[in-house]
């Protein structure tokens, strides 16, 4: 994952140069059927009453790398399982609140292949699945 929000890039800018602290977040794993694009819309997130709910992923995630830079998860991060269709998953965005509908995401990508979750279905990421870098 390494497309930073508007939302993001402005705090950590302002942060990075001294002008405004930014209090670490809780970081929140978010599904999406569509692109949340740079502006971070969370039209497209899966919804409520279906078996879905964000997942706190800061436990399963490793240190960045100090050379990369590249942080991944050293868990299993499950979603799930849906009560009902989701659709077709195509994104995926780390976000600072655990409220569906609310929060800001603060990262976000295109899962490397797309997966139709069905009714009784679990999304996951296996160990080392998710990369998190700022590109």
């Amino acid at each position: 994952m390494a497309n930073l929000s508007n939302y993001a890039e402005k705090k950590l800018c302002d942060h990075m140069l001294g002008l405004t602290s930014f209090t670490m977040p809780a970081v929140y794993l978010a599904l999406f059927t569509a692109d949340p694009g740079e502006a971070g819309s969370l039209t497209a997130e899966i919804g409520s009453g279906v078996g879905y709910t964000r997942v706190d992923v800061t436990a399963a995630m490793a240190p960045a790398n100090a050379t990369t830079g590249q942080a991944l998860n050293e868990d299993v991060i499950s979603v799930g399982p849906a009560t009902a269709d989701w659709g077709v998953i195509t994104h995926a965005a780390l976000i600072d609140s655990a409220t569906l509908g609310a929060g800001n995401i603060l990262m976000s990508a295109a899962l490397n292949s797309s997966r139709n979750i069905q009714n009784g279905d679990v999304f996951q990421f296996a160990a080392a699945q998710l990369s998190v870098v700022f590109a």
